[in-house]
């Protein structure tokens, strides 16, 4: 100690603890770049970080520590992934044969549309149902009768797996009615995103005491250090292993329009009777496996046949996460894209969309496809908003049409393919739905909800602005360059 002393007050020591910090510093921004170029992640969003970490070195730090780090293949994730492939195996086995006669009828019913529903099934992320009935719901008006309806006629079990439940008068509502079943002996399994359910206040600890399994995803206490990055953006119900919701409405007021809100809110969901509720039923139950560490039995009533048979409508189910091998829904809208032969109308509230996908909408249009897309007139992000006016240049020019929803808010995630294919989720076109969110939505092979969607999507163009690309291109500078900057990063969101 006496050596030290007088080694301190006998130097420069400060300059000796400036200079050690400086090198630990360089040493660690250093080995933090080595390790996202190692992670070989899209060229573009590593050079977002690597600027990001040059010119705001602790600001970078900071973003890259709880959001750049790609642990998907990681820790419990891996774990998750390689459990959900034997169960998906062991559903696959079960009923190969009739899948792939199944498949044969497809083709011969849509074409080349079929080759969506091979794909998701030699990936092993989906297989082909037929049996259903499928009923497109427009807005919360629609949806939630039929929601609280269907919990009132639950018998046996009721799951739920949602991003969003507020504690507001639908969110009190369907915990009333899950309260009452759980006194009549019904099983109730309950997640909710512990990011996305930021107002969902006692309802958790309301059921708990009845008697529900509820568990959040992620809890972001406690998963800060490992994945809070990663959040479940699903919107599913499955009610007695017969009756299934999905889409993009979360359980929450706002989807309501009433008249208690100012906003008008537009989205869409699906109700879903028949086979295809085993596809939702078996991704409930990977979740709810993995955030409880418990199963429940993989046989009837949680699983089994529609009986009567109900539909004729081909369904596949398309999942994905931070646990897939491959970003199932962004190559599942890439490939409906690719193998649609006239028309393809799209829909979505964010709208930042990979390269692959830019050139695929571009491409369709200039083969003289009638392309076109629906976006929000004023997005709820600042950043979301103006990075996707600066893919606007590109898309007219190829032919794309554009148009700006102006009646309120557009939040539904749908596709229609020419006549016969229908896609309604949660997914956004934007890098957080594709690679990082868990997110679900249903592939309806059907010329009567394609023909419904359509009509929908007709409806919402009385409301909408077209864009057009001589006014567009006269822009001034200020809002270019801001569009520009937002756009930059995106690879960040």
């Amino acid at each position: 100690m006496h050596t030290l002393i007088n080694y301190l007050t006998g130097s420069n020591w400060h300059l000796s603890v400036k200079i050690g910090s400086t090198v630990m510093l360089i040493l660690t921004f250093a080995g933090i770049v080595f390790t996202i170029l190692m992670e070989n992640r899209n060229p573009i969003k590593a050079v977002a970080y690597i600027l990001l970490l040059i010119f705001i070195p602790i600001v970078g730090l900071v973003v890259y520590y709880y959001l750049g780090r790609d642990l998907r293949k990681k820790r419990r994730f891996t774990l998750k992934g390689s459990k959900d492939e034997v169960l998906f195996a062991k559903y696959w086995q079960s009923q190969r044969a009739e899948i792939e006669q199944m498949q044969l009828e497809l083709r011969h019913l849509v074409g080349n549309k079929q080759e969506l529903s091979a794909m998701l099934l030699n990936t092993r992320q989906s297989v082909l149902t037929k049996n259903n009935h499928v009923k497109l719901l427009i807005n919360g008006e629609e949806k939630f009768p039929e929601v609280l309806a269907a919990l009132k006629a639950a018998k046996h079990h009721i799951h739920i797996e949602y991003y969003m439940i507020a504690a507001d008068d639908i969110g009190n509502t369907v915990i009333e009615i899950l309260v009452e079943k759980l006194n009549q002996g019904v099983q109730v399994r309950f997640l909710y995103d512990d990011v996305g359910s930021n107002n969902i206040k006692k309802l958790p600890r309301i059921l708990k005491e009845n008697g529900a399994s509820v568990y959040p995803f992620s809890p972001l206490l406690v998963d800060l250090y490992l994945n809070a990055n990663y959040r479940n953006h699903r919107k599913i119900i499955v009610i007695d292993g017969n009756v299934g919701f999905v889409g993009g409405i979360n359980l929450d007021d706002r989807y309501v329009n009433n008249g208690k809100h100012d906003l008008y809110w537009r989205d869409t969901h699906l109700k879903i009777e028949g086979d295809a509720v085993n596809l939702l039923q078996l991704q409930f139950l990977m979740s709810y496996r993995y955030c409880s560490k418990e199963v429940f039995p993989f046989e009837a009533p949680f699983f089994g046949r529609s009986a009567p048979l109900i539909g004729t409508c081909f369904t596949d189910i398309v999942a994905s996460g931070p646990d897939s091998e491959w970003p199932m829904a962004m190559e599942c809208i890439l490939m409906a894209i690719n193998v649609a032969k006239r028309r393809i109308r799209i829909t979505n509230p964010y709208f930042i969309p990979t390269e692959q996908l830019l050139t695929a909408l571009q491409m369709a249009a200039l083969a003289g496809k009638d392309v076109q897309l629906l976006l929000p007139f004023k997005s709820d992000s600042f950043i979301v908003q103006h990075a996707a006016l600066s893919y606007m240049k590109p898309l007219l020019a190829a032919g794309v049409k554009v148009f700006f929803y102006t009646r309120g808010f557009i939040h539904a995630k749908t596709m229609v393919i020419d006549d016969n294919l229908a896609w309604v989720s949660s997914v956004n076109f934007d890098n957080r739905s594709f690679f990082l969110n868990c997110e679900i939505g249903a592939l309806v092979y059907d010329k009567e909800t394609a023909a419904r969607l359509d009509r929908a999507f007709d409806e919402d163009l009385l409301y909408s602005l077209p864009l057009q690309e001589t006014r567009w291109n006269k822009r001034n500078l200020a809002k270019r360059f801001m569009d520009s900057v937002c756009r930059l990063l995106t690879p960040l969101l």
